[in-house]
């Protein structure tokens, strides 16, 4: 499993619940900007249209050696593919209040297929935030202690 791009903020301002995995419809030479790392994940989210997911705000750059005559839009909405059960799932639990559902990393599977991990969460408070930094902080200072030990 190859990880392309890694949402950091999406841990920062949610609680992580629940992941999935999900494909995605892409167009042309997407994928290839993909392999090369062109992907930024740091303000896309999750949203339902009609019943069917789509990820808004996935920003997947072009490539010098595409076709410059086709070329997606960048920002566009692109259609996740996963199973009913789970869009049943999850257009359930967004409809009650707090809940979102954010994307966490683009990666590559075993079958070089990409996926999408994406996450049922919650939205922290300042003083959730806080108190997660000062954890993570300590944690830090503790390895550090137990590595000069």
């Amino acid at each position: 499993m190859k990880i392309v791009a890694r949402n950091k903020k999406a841990f920062h301002d949610f609680e992580i619940l629940e992941k999935y995995e999900a494909g995605l419809v892409l167009e042309g030479s997407e994928v290839k900007a993909i392999r090369a790392g062109k992907v930024n994940l740091k303000d896309s989210f999750v949203k339902f249209v009609k019943g069917e997911p789509f990820v808004f705000g996935m920003h997947i750059s072009h490539l010098d050696s595409s076709n410059p005559h086709f070329r997606p839009d960048e920002k566009r909405a692109r259609k996740l593919l996963l199973h009913k059960k789970e869009i049943n799932k999850l257009l359930g639990k967004t409809t009650e209040k707090g809940y979102t559902v954010v994307p966490l990393k683009l990666y590559f599977n075993d079958r070089n297929r990409a996926k999408l991990e994406i996450a049922l969460a919650k939205g922290k408070t300042l003083h959730d935030k806080r108190q997660a930094l000062k954890k993570k902080i300590m944690e830090r200072e503790a390895r550090a202690m137990l590595k000069d030990y």
